[in-house]
């Protein structure tokens, strides 16, 4: 590590030695010696100058500002060039591979109040070899504060009109005459006018100089007529890779050689120096999961994460929480017991690093164990409205999570459904609907739906989000118990049969085909008539060692069938060992014709 920086003003620049071309077309650079930014020794100051092992950005790598306001702010050392703004993009494309890639910071920045002599209305003469006559007469008035004083001189109020910039060199800018004025009427402090300063930035670009003494050192130009001399329009700042800190020019890599010997003017000049900077990373530039290799919870499986505010701000030992599911604009959580003392902190985080898309933050506190499905779910941050609006594939869906259910999980899986499983011709049986993700998202593609719940508010829903995706003539709802509806669809004289039979209920579905819900639902079908059997998809878990075989031998045993050709496809892995399973086949004629042992509802 580098020995640590002298607190320095931020806007001084340390400027290297012009660069010499004594022979044209080749550029020498000389062997510079700096003076070191620490009082260490010689031979320590080399060793600072080997960079440790490089791993990006990360909370526990950068140093803490002394006495600033933002406690995640992490000041990283960097090497930039400082070249004009017009040369800024040219050089930045033959600089590739050398600059600073570090996600969400610009490998380009610029200072406030960088704006140059040009950008202020002046424009200083070109410096030119006086003749001998002229040298005894003394030094011309080159510099910006003479060349300012003499116009001021020579304009009167008439001419200064033509020239209204010419006040800014004397004036302060406005925003900072503001600040300084607050802060004098309020009392405002040092690290209330940085908190301003900072306020909605993600970093800060700050060029360390030396000290007073030394800040006019090291001109480029012959002449050395004055720091801004070189430097007549704004400037941009190229930050170099983070190898590269704490070198000098010599020490460059060939590649960056070669383009500033590009570069350099033909009298040797050149308008590039070699700066340090300081990086400062604040609150808004750390993501809630990046940075650090950790092992972090997903759920079901421990993987490779990385963590920054949320690692910084845990204690050791926690697993850090690292997904949480999409609803709207909700935000939904899984906590375990450990981080139920820190939920409030980790929904704040949550909130902070996911706006504006994030406006309300909550933690599921009981399983599911209703028939509505609907979960306990506590507002931990944001607004208490439980109510939002999904987009899925296109379509929307109005969800009240206080009142129905909804999993995004499964999006993928229904848009399977939809894709290769339904046909144009098919009809549609939803047993167990919810809000209609499934049936409204087949209504776009099939020929009809029936769809059904148990729960009055997800029917509801239902029928708001059918008419929000405009499929009124296409779907027809209903509020029943699952036995009861499937049976009344098939007793009823529907023109449309049924071809697709959903039943999403992965805790009860598999039981549900034991319960007599198809056990005979064509014996008292007209004789002659020609029944089609339906093709059931039934979801349910399993933790087997193998899903698929036990998962099948369940549905043999709730129909008292054997049933062949069923086609098993593995959702998603909800727990460790645990699986969600699809289970596809048709229904045996032997089923649906059988004699039913049930009560007619």
């Amino acid at each position: 590590m580098a020995p640590p920086l002298p607190h320095l003003h931020p806007h001084r620049l340390l400027l290297l030695p012009r660069l010499r071309r004594p022979i044209p077309g080749r550029l020498l650079l000389p062997r510079l010696h700096l003076k070191p930014l620490s009082s260490s020794s010689a031979s320590s100051a080399s060793s600072s100058r080997t960079p440790p092992p490089l791993h990006g950005p990360s909370l526990h790598r950068g140093r803490a500002p002394p006495d600033h306001p933002d406690p995640f702010a992490r000041a990283f050392d960097l090497a930039a060039l400082r070249v004009p703004a017009a040369a800024c993009a040219p050089l930045e494309r033959r600089l590739r591979g050398h600059l600073l890639n570090w996600p969400r910071v610009r490998n380009v920045a610029r200072l406030p109040y960088d704006q140059g002599l040009l950008g202020l209305g002046l424009r200083l003469p070109s410096p030119q070899r006086r003749p001998a006559a002229e040298e005894d007469r003394g030094p011309a008035p080159r510099t910006a504060v003479a060349q300012r004083e003499k116009l001021a001189r020579e304009f009167n109020a008439r001419g200064f009109l033509r020239f209204p910039n010419l006040a800014r060199l004397s004036r302060p800018p406005v925003g900072r005459k503001r600040r300084e004025t607050k802060g004098e009427e309020g009392g405002c402090s040092d690290g209330e006018a940085t908190r301003d300063r900072d306020k909605d930035k993600a970093y800060v670009v700050e060029v360390v100089g030396e000290d007073d003494g030394d800040e006019w050192k090291g001109l480029v130009g012959e002449e050395g007529f004055g720091r801004g001399a070189w430097r007549m329009g704004p400037t941009r700042l190229l930050l170099l890779d983070e190898s590269y800190a704490g070198r000098r020019v010599d020490e460059l890599p060939e590649a960056v050689k070669v383009v500033l010997d590009h570069e350099t003017d033909q009298d040797g000049s050149s308008a590039y120096e070699l700066v340090h900077c300081q990086l400062i990373l604040f609150y808004d530039y750390w993501t809630m999961n990046e940075g650090n290799t950790a092992f972090a919870n997903s759920g079901f499986r421990q993987k490779t994460h990385t963590v920054q505010v949320l690692g910084a701000l845990l204690p050791e030992g926690i697993i850090i929480p690292t997904g949480f599911e999409t609803v709207g604009h909700i935000a939904h959580l899984n906590l375990r017991n450990e981080h139920l003392p820190y939920k409030k902190l980790i929904a704040k985080v949550v909130l902070d690093k996911n706006k504006p898309k994030i406006q309300t933050v909550v933690n599921k506190t009981d399983a599911i164990q209703n028939d509505y499905r609907t979960m306990q779910l506590e507002v931990l941050a944001g607004n208490d409205s439980l109510r939002t609006t999904v987009i899925e594939n296109g379509l929307r869906f109005q969800v009240d999570l206080g009142t129905v259910y909804w999993n995004s999980k499964l999006a993928t899986e229904r848009q399977r459904l939809v894709d290769n499983i339904f046909r144009n011709s098919d009809v549609v049986c939803d047993m167990f609907s919810g809000v209609g993700p499934v049936a409204i998202s087949a209504a776009k593609k099939v020929k009809y739906v029936y769809a059904n719940d148990i729960n009055p508010a997800a029917v509801e829903y239902l029928e708001r989000n059918i008419v929000l995706n405009k499929l009124e003539r296409k779907i027809e709802t209903f509020t029943m118990d699952a036995r009861r509806f499937i049976r009344a669809i098939y007793s009823s004289q529907h023109v449309h049969p049924i071809t697709q039979v959903i039943m999403n209920l992965p805790n009860d579905a598999a039981e549900f085909l034991g319960h007599y819900a198809f056990r005979g639902i064509l014996h008292n079908s007209q004789p002659g008539l020609c029944c089609v059997m339906p093709t059931i998809h039934v979801y349910g878990f399993s933790k087997a060692e193998n899903p698929e075989h036990d998962f099948h031998e369940r549905i043999n045993l709730a129909l008292g069938e054997k049933v062949a050709d069923a086609e098993m496809h593995r959702v998603r892995l909800v727990a460790p060992g645990k699986w969600m399973i699809c289970a596809s086949f048709i229904l045996p004629e032997s089923v649906a014709f059988a004699k039913s042992n049930c009560i007619s509802c």
